[in-house]
């Protein structure tokens, strides 16, 4: 074992927690270069009590985060990288994933209601499994008949009666909907809510909590960008809105307070069992966005205009629309991208998600069998190079952005004799790059500014193929980073950042330059728009498929 002479001294460090629907990861930048010096990733566990529902347990996430700290600090002293030079943590996290704990005793009242479900779910209804201990949130349908006795009780059931504080429509997707299935459901919950032991938050409050102290004296708080996802918080005022917490039933005194992306909220507990990161204690933890604002910041999208795409389970896109939230006549979400210092301004950004990307992958593999892994998908597309006509749109739980259209359902169109397996293959990857486009239309509608190029991370961006159909499909460059770290690298330079750690600059001059791939479209304009009206017309082919009680037509 070295000892402490032979340290490497590599300048002020930062580290991240990124805490996602699969997976918790902790990763340490260097300040200066951005450069990833190590990270330690655990799988989380999903259950689904029912169809349709889709749970996290809240201790688990948080023991993955001290696994992962643990497992990094270790490897960053095997690299004879001395701990004591991080200065700050930044947390990123999958956003709308609702939870709900006891201040009291510091236990979670039920299982995080997650963000998103990679598995096709149909609506359900009846009672709660009480194994779990967490809600999900993105492709968990609980919540639908909830969502439908509020939309019932606006004038003229109006799903976007809201959106003018909100942003958002009335959906299944935001925490709001969610806590007040669990207020409605949970005798646990509503319990705590009347004795007044009940604190709200969406993951990013649940672990600054619970690091900070958690019952002796955990700092309850959440950022301005996980706030804007609840349907609690009005966009304008920058604060959890009355009216909205009135509308959905919900007592303000259960809500974290809000701050801004970048300050010290609290500094880390002394935990006695951590052995190796118990170095970190009394570290602050400064940085705090929402996984889809983070990418955006660690995109380094700070001007007006640009914009992101994150290929994951879902593809998200986000656009910088500056200092005024922009509303969206086309179905998108407006959103509150950042906000950089208590006494910085808040920046907007639009917003659309296309639901199945890299869970189309994951269905082609474990539901259809025609591929062994994701690379094979890759491989399988390129051998035909062409869909032949065939077109897949994967709406296994309805239309997201630009659509909201959750009656439809999933349909492969357009087969002859002659389609085969590779066929599919390559028009699974067409349809992401389809879907993301018709999302992109809608942002340069809205904003009357055509993009002129797409930054893109998340995990399928390995696949060539699946870019340069992207390039080619929008009709304009695609931009890769050479490091695909970017929603955490943008959690550690908000947290970097922020007054009292200032080790990281946010000045455009000071930011280091990233290595990027960039992918030029390759085929003639006339051929991509022939081909994306095939696709319109196969969505046209999906709508309208489903009801809520699909047994009532017998």
């Amino acid at each position: 074992m070295a000892g402490s002479s032979h340290r490497i001294t590599l300048g002020p460090l930062v580290a991240a927690i990124d805490q996602g629907t699969s997976s918790t990861r902790f990763l340490v930048f260097n300040s200066k270069t951005a450069e990833l010096l190590s990270h330690h990733q655990v799988e989380i566990k999903q259950s689904f009590p029912k169809e349709g529902w889709v749970e996290e347990d809240p201790k688990e996430i948080l023991q993955s985060v001290y696994e992962c700290m643990e497992r990094t600090c270790e490897k960053l002293m095997q690299h004879n990288i001395d701990i004591s030079n991080i200065k700050a943590i930044g947390v990123t996290n999958q956003r709308e994933t609702t939870l709900v704990w006891d201040k009291e005793t510091g236990e979670p009242l039920y299982n995080a209601i997650a963000e998103m479900s990679p598995q096709p779910s149909l609506v359900s209804t009846g009672v709660i499994h009480h194994q779990t201990k967490q809600i999900s949130l993105w492709l968990d349908l609980r919540t639908q008949s909830t969502v439908e006795r509020l939309i019932n009780k606006t004038p003229g059931r109006n799903k976007n009666h809201l959106r003018h504080k909100t942003g958002l429509p009335i959906s299944t997707y935001f925490s709001a909907v969610k806590l007040r299935w669990l207020m409605d459901n949970v005798s646990e919950v509503h319990e705590a809510v009347m004795s007044h032991r009940a604190m709200f938050g969406t993951v990013d409050s649940w672990l600054i909590w619970c690091l900070t102290g958690g019952k002796s004296g955990g700092v309850h708080c959440t950022d301005v960008t996980n706030a804007s996802r609840t349907m609690l918080f009005n966009i304008h005022t920058m604060n959890w809105d009355p009216e909205l917490c009135k509308y959905f039933g919900i007592p303000m005194e259960i809500l974290p307070r809000v701050r801004s992306s970048s300050e010290i909220y609290g500094l880390m507990f002394g935990f006695s069992f951590l052995q190796k990161s118990g170095a970190l204690s009394g570290i602050p933890i400064s940085g705090c966005l929402g996984d889809q604002s983070a990418a955006l910041v660690g995109q380094m999208c700070f001007k007006d205009g640009q914009a992101k795409n994150t290929y994951g389970t879902g593809c998200f896109l986000l656009r910088n629309t500056g200092s005024k939230p922009v509303m969206s006549d086309h179905g998108l979400l407006t959103t509150v991208a950042y906000k950089l210092g208590r006494d910085k301004p808040a920046c907007y950004a639009l917003e659309g998600s296309v639901a199945i990307a890299g869970a189309v992958v994951r269905w082609l593999q474990d539901n259809l069998g025609i591929i062994g892994s994701s690379e094979e998908l890759e491989k399988l597309a390129a051998s035909v190079g062409t869909s032949y006509g065939c077109y897949f749109v994967p709406a296994f739980s309805g239309l997201y952005a630009p659509y909201w259209e959750p009656s439809a359902r999933g349909i492969i169109c357009g087969l002859t004799q002659f389609t085969n397996k590779s066929h599919v293959a390559f028009a699974a990857l067409e349809a992401v790059c389809f879907q993301t486009r018709e999302i992109l239309d809608a942002m340069n509608q809205d904003s009357g500014i055509p993009l002129n190029q797409l930054q893109v991370d998340g995990g399928m961006t390995s696949n060539r193929l699946l870019m340069q159909l992207q390039a080619d499909i929008l009709c304009i460059p695609v931009v890769k980073p050479s490091m695909p770290e970017t929603t955490a690298l943008g959690a550690a330079m908000a947290a970097g950042a922020a007054e009292g750690v200032s080790v990281w600059s946010l000045n455009p001059e000071d930011l280091s330059e990233v290595t990027s791939e960039k992918f030029e479209p390759q085929i003639n304009p006339e051929e991509s728009e022939f081909r994306y009206a095939r696709w319109k017309k196969a969505v046209e082919k999906s709508k309208n498929w489903e009801t809520t009680q699909p047994w009532e037509s017998g």
